[in-house]
């Protein structure tokens, strides 16, 4: 099973070239780009690690690449996202986010369905890998 969160994730994987197309797109915005990564994908955790501060007032998208190669090597098959943050109303709002690196063997999680009293349904899962 594949993780779906965030902007191109029904996409194969960006290479680091088309990375770096999007982040340069990011800050052509004038948005700051964040590095976050988990080894917990689930849909429900959506605080994930940051790895450093936001990068507010950067130009070049290498300062970027830079960040998410350590962050790479620190985090080894890690799930790893990057935000981009828009402040122009004053106050921080993601309005993008996408994964930039995912692990070689993904956990699968198992959706079970029961149906109980009346016409509800329950549903529990399990995740597999």
């Amino acid at each position: 099973m594949r993780i779906t969160q965030g902007c191109f994730s029904f996409l194969p994987d960006l290479t680091d070239a088309q990375i770096t197309a999007q982040v340069e797109y990011c800050l052509s915005k004038g948005w700051a780009i964040g590095v976050e990564f988990t080894h917990d994908p689930h849909p429900r955790n959506t605080y994930w690690e940051m790895w450093g501060n936001p990068m507010f007032d950067l130009k070049d998208a290498k300062g970027v690449m830079m960040e998410l190669e350590v962050c790479r090597k620190a985090n080894e098959g890690a799930y790893i996202r990057f935000n981009a943050f828009d402040s122009t109303r004053g106050f921080e709002t993601v309005v993008m986010s996408f994964i930039v690196n995912r692990p070689a063997d993904e956990p699968s999680i198992h959706m079970l369905r029961t149906e109980v009293d009346g016409r509800s349904i329950r549903y529990s899962h399990d995740v597999r890998g």
